[in-house]
């Protein structure tokens, strides 16, 4: 299960950083960074965010420093959709609703890595 959940976690970084950021096939993202940050600077802002997050799904993927790499997604999914929820609710997709998706991933990656991890390294152990 743990690894069937980074994959998937990791699979949401790559395609909102991908897709939805780098190629702009998204136009919202941008529209959000513009209102919270700059108009001026929000196309190379969100090329640089998507850019990290794609980094955060290869991160994901390595395995590498896996509970600091839970708690960074969290503390980021957490302060970005709180600046969203105040800021931008109207550009969300859900509006408002959307900081219940944030919030269901949040206990995912909490549980993938304080839960099904230790599962994981236990199975492997064995």
């Amino acid at each position: 299960m743990y690894k069937i959940t980074n994959i998937t976690l990791a699979g949401i970084w790559f395609i909102n950083g991908l897709f939805c950021k780098v190629l702009n096939l998204v136009p919202r993202h941008e529209q959000i960074v513009a209102n919270i940050l700059s108009e001026d600077y929000s196309r190379p802002l969100i090329i640089t965010i998507g850019c990290l997050e794609i980094a955060m799904a290869f991160w994901v993927l390595s395995n590498k420093y896996s509970k600091f790499n839970a708690v960074v997604q969290i503390v980021i999914i957490a302060s970005m959709n709180i600046l969203e929820f105040v800021i931008t609710p109207e550009l969300l997709l859900w509006g408002k609703f959307n900081a219940l998706f944030a919030f269901i991933l949040i206990i995912v990656i909490y549980y993938n890595q304080f839960h099904f991890n230790k599962t994981h390294h236990e199975l492997i152990k064995s």
